[in-house]
């Protein structure tokens, strides 16, 4: 059966290492839906909550999910507070100079923007406008790279708080993943509207380990491949994410 721990931002690293135990804990988010969210009952739920599950299985681990600020996610892995993370993270080359990953679970995706309807942004010489983004994110890099010049952007914490910053009027527009904004957009009821072009950045989702794992990381390696082959990572990204795939079943 497996365990389920929550910690508000890290847990004090056990005695013995996770993978001689045979439990491996793995952080996330759980503000980020459909990737990772809390459910009602206030524990983990959502596409990487069900695929981390079934990689444990199908590895024959025993696992623990721990909640923990985005911010922070990074840090806590490499100061041994947990042993993976699942939280939505995308492969970059600046991320894999800090901690490795495991081969991806989810396909490059658009970075998308959005806005409220009638706003108008010429995205071919943006200037003056205020973008909001979550801090520590690929769009996050890539706004401060790329759009800083002439206009304001503007990092929060959450993503849900750089949404509610655009429903209030202080933004005039968000980056950040389509996967993510795809179903903000259909709740939003025409509040909210894509605007400009995609943007790609990142090479697909992965789990985030310490370099020094590669045991763990084979292991987990080879359960993502086994649920890649029999369709299970394809399903649970059509349930999670309004029917889209398949992209890796053969």
């Amino acid at each position: 059966m497996k365990k389920m721990m929550l910690a508000a931002t890290a847990v004090l690293a056990l005695a013995t290492p996770a993978f001689a135990q045979q439990t491996v804990r793995i952080a996330t988010e759980g503000a980020y839906a459909p990737w990772n969210f809390l459910n009602d009952a206030g524990e983990p739920a959502g596409f990487e909550i069900d695929l981390g599950n079934a990689i444990c299985e199908t590895a024959g681990l025993s696992c623990e999910w721990i909640l923990n600020d985005w911010d922070s996610i990074i840090p806590n892995l490499l100061a041994g507070n947990y042993d993976l993370i699942m939280a939505g993270m995308s492969i970059t080359e600046e991320r894999l100079a800090t901690i490795d990953f495991t081969q991806n679970y989810f396909p490059p995706d658009p970075s998308k923007f959005v806005a409220a309807p009638g706003t108008n942004l010429d995205f071919s010489a943006l200037t003056g406008v205020r973008i909001g983004v979550q801090s520590g994110t690929i769009q996050a890099a890539y706004a401060e790279e790329n759009l800083a010049d002439g206009n304001t952007i503007v990092s929060f914490a959450t993503a849900d708080q750089n949404m509610a910053d655009l429903m209030a009027g202080n933004l005039d527009t968000i980056l950040a993943d389509g996967s993510y904004l795809e179903q903000v957009v259909t709740a939003a009821n025409g509040a909210i509207e894509f605007v400009g072009e995609d943007i790609l950045v990142g090479g697909g989702v992965g789990a985030g380990l310490r370099k020094d794992e590669a045991d763990l990381k084979a292991k987990i390696d080879d359960a993502i491949t086994a649920l890649k082959a029999d369709g299970t990572v394809d399903k649970l990204i059509a349930q999670w994410f309004d029917g889209q795939g398949p992209y890796f079943a053969e």
